[in-house]
């Protein structure tokens, strides 16, 4: 207590104190995602438009927004030209959708940068997304993200085969919880995974097929793996239990 002041101090030994250090981690920064360097593959200098056929997508995806407010359809139109430029937005991408909706392509390269749909790098011919997410990590997604990586004989995740048909990378929540473990080639999902029938997906793209998406147990969608718990009985029909005028 400090002389008349009502303070009780307390008083903690020096032992346990100099166990108490606080923990810190070494500074690391990276611009990969958020600073463009021109490269022989990557310079506003290579040329990007749309195809016909894109191009007239893209006049359709800008008129579901009014004149005023076709900004909105940034997003929409990145996709499509990643699309076409085989999986990832170059930096004449990103310049050629500003000219195209008529923005500060700063405006363009701040979406294209916050979100991690797009990919800022070449990817390979099949971009393999790992989820490692809570539900998926205790369904075993550790297993499934080690298996891809050793089985395409990669050193991490974030890496692309010397073949380029394939690159890897751990992602956040693909909205499949319920069917974990799962991972995503392209925009299909494949879940309900092992190790035997993730080297089985991988193998097949390898050979420039396309295995069938979605559960790989035998499940149909989320169904109870163990079968019905609830709703055994027949259900009935129409006017059942109901009053004899009612039927």
């Amino acid at each position: 207590m400090l002389p008349g002041s009502g303070i009780r101090v307390l008083r903690v030994s020096s032992s346990w104190a100099a166990c108490r250090s606080i923990a810190t981690s070494s500074r690391r920064s990276s611009d990969a995602l958020f600073q463009h360097r021109d490269t022989p593959y990557n310079n506003p200098k290579i040329p990007f438009s749309f195809t016909p056929e894109n191009a007239k997508r893209a006049e359709e995806i800008i008129s579901y927004y009014p004149p005023q407010y076709k900004k909105a359809a940034v997003i929409p139109l990145l996709d499509l030209s990643q699309r076409q430029n085989k999986g990832w937005t170059s930096i004449s991408v990103m310049n050629y959708v500003a000219k195209l909706l008529e923005l500060p392509p700063m405006r363009v390269y701040e979406v294209a940068t916050f979100y991690t749909m797009f990919n800022r790098e070449p990817i390979g011919d099949n971009f393999v997304q790992v989820c490692t997410t809570t539900p998926c990590m205790l369904r075993g997604s550790t297993e499934i993200l080690d298996t891809v990586v050793s089985h395409l004989n990669l050193k991490k995740p974030g890496e692309t085969t010397k073949d380029g048909k394939f690159t890897v990378i751990e992602v956040e929540c693909q909205g499949a919880c319920s069917n974990a473990p799962m991972l995503v080639v392209g925009d299909d999902f494949y879940e309900d995974l092992t190790p035997a029938s993730t080297k089985k997906i991988l193998d097949s793209f390898a050979k420039g097929q396309k295995p069938k998406p979605g559960p790989q147990s035998g499940r149909h969608t989320s169904e109870n793996s163990a079968g019905l718990t609830a709703l055994t009985s027949k259900p009935y029909g129409p006017g059942e239990f109901c009053q004899e005028e009612f039927r």
